[in-house]
């Protein structure tokens, strides 16, 4: 295992990996799911995950956020934006929702509107349990 692979994938790549399985990702692929993702946000939280796939920092960023994601489906649905293979979408996700894009980036939803968003290194799953009821 090179130093990369120890920065990037930790020591215990096995845990990590059976923990980013589990993690209830749903796809934003189109810009008509946006609409759908307002709704939602009015019976629960929605969380946007906005990542690079061609980006280091957004692979840590995801990795930790992967790692101390402990919400129920009912708690908080969770979308996952490939910024790589959606720019369009996160472009009008920035449009409707009045957010500066950026990547990595976490946005949360609740009855229609942005009640936080950070990226980079501020992302923390933690963070969510504020606006869960």
């Amino acid at each position: 295992m090179g130093i990369l692979d120890k920065i990037f994938k930790g020591n215990n790549e096995t845990k990590s990996t059976e923990k980013r399985s589990q993690t209830p990702w749903n796809e934003l692929k189109t810009e008509l799911e946006i609409q759908q993702v307002k709704e939602e946000s009015k019976e629960k939280v929605i969380v946007i995950f906005k990542h690079s796939t061609r980006c280091g920092i957004s692979k840590m960023a995801k990795r930790q956020f992967e790692s101390e994601y402990n919400y129920s489906e009912e708690q908080v649905k969770l979308y996952y934006l490939d910024l790589i293979a959606n720019r369009e979408v996160s472009t009008k996700v920035a449009e409707v929702f009045g957010v500066f894009h950026e990547s990595p980036q976490m946005i949360v939803i609740k009855d229609g509107n942005v009640v936080y968003h950070t990226s980079h290194n501020h992302i923390s799953a933690e963070k969510i349990g504020e606006f869960v009821s």
